[in-house]
């Protein structure tokens, strides 16, 4: 019998689903998140451990790079928020079919620009 499986898979001449894509950003998300909080706990430490200590946080969060660090921040947990949503949904039985996921995930990165485009405007 022939073996007709692929020798070497080119990984980069693959094209995703959508689906595929939104998942694996989720996947990275949490992970981002999972590190962006050991950031996200010094600025919380800094800001109860006393008066002057905030003042110096609240000086140092105003910085064009502080903001920026915040605001993707902010977006990876729109995201990651949003994806989980959609898996919670999927869960109920909604939106379990090949066409629901695809529209499940298109609703997931439209809401999540939309959302992350409204947090920059609040940051910035």
């Amino acid at each position: 019998m022939k073996d007709k499986r692929p020798v070497n898979l080119d990984i980069g001449s693959m094209r995703l689903p959508i689906t595929a894509w939104a998942s694996i950003t989720h996947r990275a998300s949490g992970v981002f998140l999972f590190v962006a909080m050991a950031f996200l706990v010094w600025a919380l430490d800094m800001s109860l451990r006393s008066p002057e200590s905030f003042a110096s946080l609240q000086s140092a969060l105003a910085s064009p790079l502080a903001k920026l660090i915040l605001w993707v921040i902010a977006a990876a947990l729109i995201y990651h928020a949003l994806a989980g949503v959609k898996h919670l949904v999927m869960d109920f039985g909604i939106g379990e079919s090949f066409e629901g996921g695809v529209l499940g995930a298109r609703l997931v990165i439209v809401l999540s620009v939309v959302l992350t485009l409204l947090m920059g405007v609040l940051i910035w």
